[in-house]
């Protein structure tokens, strides 16, 4: 058993929190493991915010779509791109996923809330104050999970492929 593979295949969204906060020095860690995610040509195009108050998180929710639950989320993070650069979204997702695998780590549960593209972008940007250089990529809710529900993922056989894809 391989702990690093284990957090990676344990790791499920959560979208219902205790009211625990996150520790400081968790969220310091995790903005660490988010800092070193890969980044075409080193370019680093991200802005990370930490939002835990109450009134930014309700007003994040409102806005948000698909993201009401942010409302009782004990901290979101909101990952923000530099929009000059070129490969800014899969720099970001990927510092995205890096934050969510170190929440994780930590036992503190996640859920990725989409940003990019999202009619609401640029009122997350605006309210939090962001320069318009950059636009919102992604907010992940982030608080001690209040129930674990894991859900089913597709076998691998049905989603992989050797060499070249065939239907049969």
């Amino acid at each position: 058993m391989n702990v690093g593979t284990t957090i990676i295949k344990s790791r499920h969204s959560v979208r219902k929190y205790k009211s625990d906060p996150v520790e400081e020095n968790v969220i310091r860690d995790v903005l660490e493991c988010a800092r070193q995610a890969p980044t075409a040509m080193n370019l680093q195009p991200w802005l990370f915010g930490v939002v835990r108050d109450r009134a930014l998180l309700e007003k994040i929710a409102g806005i948000a779509d698909h993201g009401k639950f942010i409302a009782d989320a004990a901290v979101c993070f909101a990952i923000f791109g530099e929009k000059s650069a070129k490969y800014y979204l899969e720099d970001c997702c990927a510092a995205t996923e890096n934050l969510i695998l170190g929440l994780w780590a930590y036992g503190i549960g996640s859920c990725w809330v989409a940003g990019d593209k999202k009619p609401y972008a640029d009122d997350i940007r605006k309210l939090l104050s962001v320069p318009e250089k950059y636009t919102l990529v992604s907010l992940v809710a982030a608080g001690y999970p209040a129930e674990v529900a894991v859900q089913k993922k597709k076998i691998l056989g049905d989603v992989t492929f050797f060499d070249t894809f065939s239907e049969d």
